[in-house]
């Protein structure tokens, strides 16, 4: 609870000859004496002494009443019980303490950052055991070069670790996620674009039915795309009706979160673009969309983010092959949730351990693309990054060189 309060010192008198003041005293500060404390001023990062010892203190006291009630006073058993009981008197007894030097709304604003805290902590526990132990359980397979190269068509369910993998999966969920996205991204931004851009009364029903298809689930979506392209129309179970079917999920992603980052481009830059003479088309192309680049950007990732983990609708539409299949129009293709989801499902222990690996290799595919998306959305919708800005700089430079040339070629 430090604070710097500045000083001042006392220089030599002089008079001023041009005012009637008399002597005018220069005070500057002085860097040389201790900073001063300002007593009700507290910070806002890190714990001081008093509330390490207040946490302290609570902690033991709350500790003490539940192993009492626990083991001494009343009948209570269980781990889960016993932890809460203890983090809510910890909480009263924490409040109780920090009364005594500080006012209601400090009192407040501290119990809601143990709270806010634990949430956080809570998330990253769970996070992380989830991580840990779908590693720890496919590490048998992780470790052996065969698990990405080869597949599983001439590998059956006791074989060992050694021999069969998990290529057909994996190069399935390549071709199903480019079929997804050659579909959504053109769909999906047209869309955010429209919302956006547009002043139609078609808006307001459209962005409620965006809203509506964003917590639409996921079998509902292989169900539609069953009904219609394999029953109605004929065509057989391919990697092609489980592209369209993802792409119903990833379509409500990319339009709201596209809708957001092109709401956040500067109006000015519309209305300079407006000014100048350009139609609509011409200003949302050449100004909108390239000023919102990176955002759009990171919400066509969330989507494939989204869209990677779906397995029933690929069940539903494509189907589970053990072999490698290429050809996305015909023959059933499978993909990594799809192969975890039968991996695990079997009695067999070595199948169990490639399935908690194909787990493991989707998280790193869906971090990886989180990942990513963090990166390239790092800077806010209206400025340019690092490339951008150096990109305009040459241009300017080309220009400014081509008009001197001009000028003494005239």
């Amino acid at each position: 609870m430090t604070t710097v309060v500045r000083t001042f010192v006392h220089q030599p008198e002089r008079r001023d000859t041009a005012s009637p003041a008399g002597p005018v005293r220069t005070f500057i500060p002085d860097p040389a004496q201790a900073p001063a404390v300002i007593p009700g001023v507290r910070r806002l990062r890190g714990i001081s002494r008093d509330e390490a010892f207040n946490m302290g203190g609570a902690a033991l006291c709350a500790l003490s009443v539940s192993l009492l009630l626990f083991g001494q006073i009343a009948p209570l058993s269980g781990v889960l019980g016993f932890v809460l009981l203890t983090y809510a008197v910890f909480l009263l007894v924490y409040a109780v303490l920090i009364s005594f030097s500080e006012t209601r709304p400090v009192v407040v604003d501290k119990v809601m950052s143990v709270l806010l805290f634990t949430a956080a902590a809570t998330a990253i526990l769970v996070l992380g055991s989830v991580i840990i132990f779908v590693l720890l359980r496919g590490r048998a397979a992780l470790v052996h070069t065969n698990f990405y190269t080869q597949d599983m068509s001439a590998t059956g369910p006791s074989e060992p670790l050694t021999s069969g993998g998990i290529k057909h999966a994996i190069i399935g969920t390549l071709v199903i996620m480019t079929g997804a996205i050659a579909i959504s991204v053109p769909l999906g931004l047209t869309c955010a674009v429209f919302l956006t851009e547009t002043r139609s009364k078609l808006g307001r029903p459209v962005r409620t039915i965006v809203d509506a298809m964003t917590a639409l689930p996921s079998i509902v979506a292989g169900l539609f795309i069953f009904a219609t392209w394999v029953l109605i129309f004929g065509f057989e179970r391919s990697g092609l009706a489980a592209s369209m079917a993802v792409s119903i999920m990833m379509l409500p992603i990319i339009i709201r979160s596209g809708d957001v980052v092109l709401r956040l481009v500067p109006g000015n830059l519309r209305e300079a673009s407006a000014a100048l003479g350009a139609p609509t088309w011409r200003t949302v192309w050449h100004v909108v969309v390239p000023t919102a680049r990176s955002g759009l950007t990171t919400s066509v990732i969330l989507g494939v983010a989204r869209g990677v983990g779906e397995t029933a609708p690929v069940l539903l539409t494509s189907g589970f092959a053990a072999g490698l299949n290429l050809n996305p129009s015909k023959n059933p293709m499978v993909s990594l949730p799809l192969a975890a989801f039968v991996f695990v499902r079997s009695p067999q222990a070595e199948m169990i351990a490639r399935g908690f690996a194909t787990a493991a290799v989707l998280m790193v595919l869906v971090l990886v693309l989180f990942t990513l998306a963090r990166v390239v959305g790092g800077h806010p919708a209206g400025q340019l990054n690092r490339r951008q800005a150096a990109r305009l700089t040459r241009r300017s430079q080309r220009d400014v060189i081509r008009f001197n040339k001009k000028v003494q070629s005239a």
